[in-house]
C-alpha cells in the first residue's frame, strides 16, 4: 500500500506548490509553474509504479497541477491569460525536447558518465514526443473555453468546484484520449491500450477532484477587481 497512500501526499505536496508559488509571486508565479510542471510532468511519465492493482506512470499529479493553474488564471485573470499559459507550457514542452535532443548528438568524453542516462530519460521516441505535444495543447485549450462556458452558466463563487471540476475531468479525458491514441497506436493490441487508456484517465479523474480544495484557497489570494474578474463574451 506504499504507492497508494505516498501517491496521495505526492499529489498534495504538489498541489501545495502551486499555493506557494502564487502566493509568493502572485499571478507571475503561476507562468512559471506551467513552464515547470510541463516539463517535470514530462520526465515523470518514463516511471511505471503499480498503484490500486494496475500499472500506471508518474506524472499524472505534475500534470493535474497544469490544469489546475489555467483555471486559476481563467478564473481570476480571465481566458486571455489562461491562453498565454498554454502556449507557454507548449513552448516549453517543445523547446526542451528540441534541445534535449540535441544535447544528446555531442560526442561524449571517455571520462562521461552521463551520456547513458541523459539518452534514456530523453530519447523519447518521436511518437510519444508527438502525442505528448499534441495533447498537452488540444487539452489545455478545450480546459481554457469549457471553464468559460462554465463560468457563464454557473457564475457563483460557491460554484468554482463545478467550473473547475468540469472543465478539467473534460478536457482530460481528451488530453487522455489524444495521449495514448498517438503515442501507443499500433504499440499494443486495442484490449491492452483500452486498459492503458482507462487506467490512465481515472488516476487523472482522482487528481482533477482532489485539487478543487487548493482552487478555493487560491481564489482568496491576492483579489482582483472586477474588470480582472469579467467573464469572456
Amino acid at each position: 500500500m506504499f504507492n497508494e497512500w505516498f501517491g496521495f501526499i505526492f499529489a498534495l505536496v504538489n498541489f501545495a506548490f502551486v499555493l506557494l508559488f502564487y502566493r509568493i509571486f502572485g499571478k507571475t508565479g503561476l507562468f512559471v509553474w506551467i513552464g515547470l510542471s510541463t516539463v517535470l510532468a514530462n520526465l515523470q511519465v518514463i516511471k511505471t509504479i503499480e498503484i490500486f492493482g494496475m500499472t500506471a506512470t508518474l506524472g499524472n499529479a505534475m500534470y493535474g497541477t497544469a490544469f489546475l493553474v489555467t483555471d486559476i488564471l481563467n478564473e481570476k485573470y480571465g481566458k486571455e491569460e489562461a491562453k498565454k499559459a498554454v502556449w507557454l507550457g507548449f513552448l516549453t514542452l517543445l523547446s526542451m525536447t528540441v534541445i534535449m535532443q540535441m544535447v544528446l548528438l555531442f560526442k561524449p568524453h571517455e571520462i562521461d558518465m552521463a551520456q547513458g542516462a541523459l539518452s534514456t530519460i530523453f530519447s523519447f521516441l518521436p511518437q510519444i514526443a508527438l502525442g505528448s505535444l499534441a495533447a498537452y495543447l488540444a487539452s489545455q485549450f478545450l480546459d481554457v473555453y469549457i471553464f468559460q462556458f462554465l463560468k457563464r452558466k454557473f457564475p457563483k463563487d460557491n460554484q468554482f468546484w463545478i467550473r473547475n471540476n468540469g472543465s478539467t475531468i473534460i478536457s482530460q479525458f481528451i488530453d487522455t484520449l489524444v495521449f495514448t491514441g498517438i503515442a501507443f497506436a499500433g504499440v499494443f493490441p486495442f484490449n491492452e491500450w483500452i486498459q492503458i487508456f482507462i487506467t490512465t484517465y481515472l488516476l487523472k479523474f482522482f487528481v482533477a477532484i482532489l485539487d478543487t480544495p487548493f482552487g478555493y484557497l487560491a481564489k482568496k489570494m491576492h483579489k482582483t477587481n472586477k474588470a480582472n474578474t469579467s467573464i469572456d463574451q
